[in-house]
């Protein structure tokens, strides 16, 4: 096959990702389904498309209008936190009823109605960020330059409702953290009246400042930004309802007055029981009950509903929010030794106001909705909404399969079917289907739970094959994928190892879907290699014992099943030569593959490491903190995790690659280990991927990447 050709098809489709239809929007009585989407595999840009009456029709086209222009820097770091791969109109909101759609398109605000008409930009008072419409469609609510604005449909009465006291503050918009390690990432939410809106303000002023340069661009000033990293301050993010006064009832219309705020009353700190008993040492090590994170927030039929949890995120509370005085009562509080996960989509009210709400039965991440559980066994992954009474979410039986379910008083359903991973957006009685089998993506439009359509997905063919074997190895039913050449016979010679693992938090690789992964690791095979892909302790799906055997310790448990995994694969196919192993990871994986080499050169010969995050305390305050603790109180925790205090161990090859302006895993990163690295006179490569973020995109960066790590890995085991 041709080498180069993947590497590119991978680069210019940005992974797989481009043509495939995103953020389903499926309107309250089902006639109506909103998506945004490019017009290829290799278009870039994203356009807002309506599937009605089986057929789909675009309502959005940038290069109609205008095209993109500048993007403001609000909006590109809300596009960086969600890792986004195109252009264009990449996100949208809606009315109640999905008929008023409004999007941001070069800072610029734009409207489009779903029952007919053009698209047409409406004046504001600066560069647009998140624009939602209200529940009726009158007004939309918008973001500039920190400030929380609203303007009405028509283009008239733009008017501002909460401006920030200082440059650090903002409203409307979320902070670092919620965004990127808690998941929340929008910043307010109107009432179902449209009379009012509940509103994050954001006060980074405590947060140290970061400087990320771009030094291929000397004359190019550094850019500043806040990052609390692990064991400093966080933003002080409080929440708001903001009314705007003297409208008309359930009309959502400004007047010609203003608006009027009341704060809402967070408590200080969680109750006496925060911590039942003290059974784990570590415990009693390092406890903070003050309430730090909002970890969501919703406004339904009933109020205003929000989660907040504290620094040590032991505890979760959920409180419902009286508007007029903005005082809170505790609906539920959520308490655990290690720490209280988050659901997305939960907490959630039903019109009836039964809750919906995460609850562990035994070891399992299970549903509480009214009075009744989800069965044992079956692990929720997200609950995705509700149609009256009748709920929806995905949930595992088998770790490598993730299903819809729905649950109505009739009892629990499930509703996917076939090995793969599905999620759903529901309306009325149309569901949309998002299915990723081996086969492939589709996505299928359900009426009355019968198939009724598809949404195109444009997405390219991958140039490999992938041929993956699924195992199930070791005494801990290690998930894993084994790659092999198609070329390869069975028993003629031995095949080198290559690991290509993520196996930490949030994320699973071994699942009965395609994936970009899938292909990769197949590329990586036909290059002659066996590719072996395992999800080790920390990954989810598996239960709370699984999830948070990494507590105090993010490396070593997972390296051991790394290397479990290996040995069983190879007592199962013993054409893998177990004298030349190497292992590659990007973020986490990266981590993973670097500390690899360090801890166990016995086992792996060489190592691959993008984007590693080698120092614990350099990454964010609710995403460490919630493994390791405060690293003030558990220094050494962050110690026996980071990989710069362990550099003097490296003794076999090892390829570091970093983008220099990635603002999630910073290059200091990989400079600090670099050097230390060279300060222990342990020889390494450094590739330094300029401009590049978290995600790399640039089309010549992406393909050659690939080939750069083929070569690195075949001199450093000399196959």
């Amino acid at each position: 096959m041709d080498a180069q050709g993947f590497p590119r098809q991978l680069a210019r489709t940005r992974r797989f990702s481009l043509g495939v239809p995103q953020h389903l929007t499926v309107s309250p009585d089902g006639a109506r389904v909103l998506f945004v989407r490019t017009t290829s595999g290799t278009d870039a840009v994203s356009r807002l498309w309506l599937y009605e009456q089986g057929a789909e029709r675009m309502l959005a086209d940038p290069a109609s209008l205008g095209g993109e222009g500048d993007v403001p820097a609000a909006e590109r770091i809300r596009r960086e936190r969600a890792r986004q791969t195109s252009s264009g109109v990449v996100s949208y909101a809606t009315d109640g009823q999905a008929l008023v759609v409004a999007f941001a398109l070069g800072g610029e605000l734009w409207t489009v109605r779903t029952d007919g008409g053009a698209p047409r930009t409406i004046a504001t008072a600066g560069p647009v960020v998140d624009p939602r419409p209200s529940p009726d469609g009158a007004s939309i609510a918008y973001v500039t330059g920190g400030a929380l604005r609203v303007v009405r449909t028509d283009g008239t009465d733009d008017r501002l409702l909460a401006a920030p006291e200082g440059p650090e503050v903002t409203y409307g918009l979320s902070d670092h953290v919620s965004a990127e390690s808690i998941g929340r990432a929008r910043g307010h939410w109107w009432s179902p009246d449209g009379d009012a809106l509940l509103v994050a303000r954001v006060d980074n002023s405590p947060v140290q400042r970061w400087y990320l340069a771009d030094p291929a661009n000397p004359a190019k000033p550094p850019r500043s930004m806040p990052y609390p990293a692990a064991g400093t301050a966080n933003a002080d993010v409080s929440m708001h309802i903001v009314r705007i006064d003297g409208a008309r009832s359930g009309t959502g219309v400004p007047p010609a007055g203003g608006s009027s705020r009341v704060a809402v009353e967070i408590p200080a700190v969680a109750s006496e029981h925060h911590v039942a008993v003290a059974s784990e040492r570590r415990v009693a090590e390092w406890t903070d009950p003050a309430f730090e994170y909002v970890t969501a927030a919703s406004w339904d039929s009933h109020g205003p509903l929000i989660s907040v949890q504290t620094r040590d995120q032991r505890s979760e509370y959920v409180l419902a929010v009286d508007t007029t005085t903005g005082a809170t009562q505790l609906q539920r509080h959520a308490r655990d030794q290690a720490w209280v996960a988050l659901l997305p989509g939960t907490p959630l009210r039903l019109p009836s106001g039964a809750p919906v709400i995460p609850w562990c039965r035994k070891d399992t991440q299970g549903l509480r909705i009214g009075n009744r559980f989800t069965p044992a066994g079956l692990e929720v992954r997200e609950v995705l909404g509700a149609v009256g009474e009748r709920v929806f979410f995905t949930a595992s039986e088998e770790p490598t399969e993730i299903h819809v379910w729905s649950h109505d008083p009739t009892g629990f359903v499930r509703i996917s079917d076939g090995p793969g991973v599905h999620t759903a957006a529901v309306g009325g009685d149309t569901m949309v289907l998002d299915s990723s089998t081996d086969e492939g993506r589709t996505v299928t439009v359900l009426e009355d739970g019968k198939p009724a359509g598809q949404i195109s997905v444009l997405a390219e063919e991958p140039l490999v094959t992938s041929r993956p074997l699924f195992l199930s190895l070791g005494r801990r039913e290690l998930r894993s994928q084994l790659f092999l050449p198609s070329w390869y016979e069975p028993g003629s010679d031995r095949l080198p190892v290559l690991l290509s693992p993520y196996s930490g938090p949030a994320t699973q690789l071994v699942v009965r879907a395609r994936g970009w992964w899938t292909a990769v690791s197949q590329w990586f095979a036909e290059q002659g290699f066996a590719v072996l892909v395992t999800d080790g302790r920390g990954t989810p799906g598996r239960g709370r014992s699984w999830a948070k055997a990494i507590h105090g310790d993010r490396l070593t448990p997972v390296l051991q099943d790394q290397i479990d995994a290996l040995h069983s694969a190879a007592e199962r196919h013993p054409d893998l030569d177990l004298d030349a192993v190497a292992i590659r990871g990007w973020s986490y994986g990266g981590y993973l593959a670097a500390g690899a080499v360090l801890h166990h050169p016995e086992v792996f010969h060489a190592a691959i490491a993008g984007a590693a995050p080698t120092d614990r305390r350099l990454y964010d305050t609710h995403w460490e903190e919630r493994f390791l603790g405060h690293p003030d109180v558990l220094p050494e925790n962050y110690e026996r995790s980071s990989l710069v205090p362990h550099a003097h161990k490296l003794s076999r090859p090892l390829l570091l690659v970093h983008g220099v302006a990635d603002d999630n895993v910073v290059l200091a990163h990989m400079l600090r280990f670099s050097a230390a690295l060279l300060a222990a006179g342990r020889p390494h490569s450094v590739l330094p991927l300029s401009g590049a973020t978290h995600l790399v995109t640039q089309q010549d960066q992406a393909s050659n990447l690939l080939l750069h790590e083929i070569r690195f890995l075949k001199n450093s085991l000399r196959t």
